[in-house]
């Protein structure tokens, strides 16, 4: 992702599992990634093979704490330190499973880059 014409974006790399409905999950590379130059609102997934998925940043948040849901997108706790995303397309729905401790350092850093560019 390009920064803004002020360099502040975020960019995290994470590992995430796939959840399926059988015995076996794998693991996927997933960058999460704020650009408020572009759109100070939303959070974007971004999986291998171009695969993208844009919402707000709010949902995110409110997921970390108790189950969220907006449109085909859904966030909630799963256990003490995970958190689970839930995408529908018309393929079917895909859930992926994150450390929650990586999520909340994600989200503290969009905001943080929001605060930085608010007092520029």
């Amino acid at each position: 992702m390009p920064p803004d014409e002020d360099g502040a974006y975020v960019e995290v790399h994470a590992k995430g599992l796939i959840v399926n409905d059988g015995p076996l999950s794998r693991p996927v590379p997933v960058a999460l990634r704020y650009d408020p130059g572009a759109e100070p609102t939303t959070v974007r997934l971004d999986f291998p093979g171009g695969t993208s998925w844009v919402f707000p940043r709010t949902l995110l948040e409110a997921g970390l704490r108790a189950p969220a849901r907006r449109g085909d997108m859904g966030v909630w706790p799963c256990g003490r330190v995970q958190t689970v995303v839930e995408l529908h397309t018309s393929d079917g729905v895909a859930m992926v499973q994150f450390d929650s401790s990586v999520l909340l350092r994600f989200l503290r850093s969009t905001y943080a880059v929001t605060a930085s560019s608010v007092t520029r």
